[in-house]
């Protein structure tokens, strides 16, 4: 097992890339950090700038970018993270990445990973996706459960949520593409932008990865 390698992992919403990164954490011993989760279990544990989060949360407001790395800081100086880490859910921004690798300049950035799948490839995954309203279990459209509308585990309703319409899930894909592009160009210019294809097998593409991650930590 390899310890100590920091990577960062982007991709769109449907790319694979919650199961990659849960794969990857575990194969390089790191922790996936989810920005998500980092910040809930900050304001529940009520760290310092958990605290800070639950105002602007409160009062309905994005949390501006120092309270953001000040929790990204307290995690990574957890006894877990202290020996590297996999960041999933931010940086957004050019500037959130250049404040991230000052913030970890002392050991800094390996790889920014780009789980690249076409959009029209991810729009099909998703607006086929059917969910049981009792049990949340996710089927296909293709499942006999998906096209029947019945739950084949708990006998529930199965529908299409509706965020989950080709419409709202294109939507929602234009505003990831207008975000996300200066941040993927922002890291190929430092050098540090891996571009992975996230079309076919799962365990194809979680090998690709690792042959890009083992590389860059032969090169360093």
């Amino acid at each position: 097992m390899t310890n100590g390698i920091r990577l960062i992992i982007f991709g769109r919403q449907g790319a694979g890339k919650g199961t990659q990164a849960s794969r990857l954490a575990a194969r390089f011993g790191v922790p996936h950090v989810s920005t998500g989760d980092m910040v809930r279990a900050a304001v529940k544990d009520g760290t310092e700038f958990g605290r800070k989060a639950k105002e602007f949360m409160d009062a309905g407001h994005l949390l501006p970018d120092d309270v953001m790395l000040g929790i990204i800081e307290e995690r990574f100086a957890e006894d877990d993270a202290v020996g590297g880490w996999l960041l999933d859910g931010f940086p957004r921004t050019p500037r959130q990445a250049a404040d991230l690798q000052r913030l970890v300049a002392d050991r800094g950035i390996d790889l920014a990973i780009n789980l690249e799948v076409p959009e029209d490839v991810v729009v099909e995954r998703i607006s086929s996706r059917r969910v049981c309203l009792d049990c949340g279990t996710n089927y296909s459209v293709t499942d006999e459960s998906g096209s029947t509308g019945v739950c084949a585990k708990c006998g529930g309703r199965v529908v299409q949520r509706d965020d989950d319409t080709e419409e709202a899930v294109r939507k929602r894909l234009a505003t990831y593409n207008e975000q996300t592009a200066p941040l993927l160009e922002w890291f190929d210019e430092q050098g540090l932008l891996a571009t992975v294809d996230g079309v076919g097998d799962p365990d194809e593409i979680f090998e690709r990865i690792v042959a890009l991650v083992e590389a860059r930590i032969s090169a360093s």
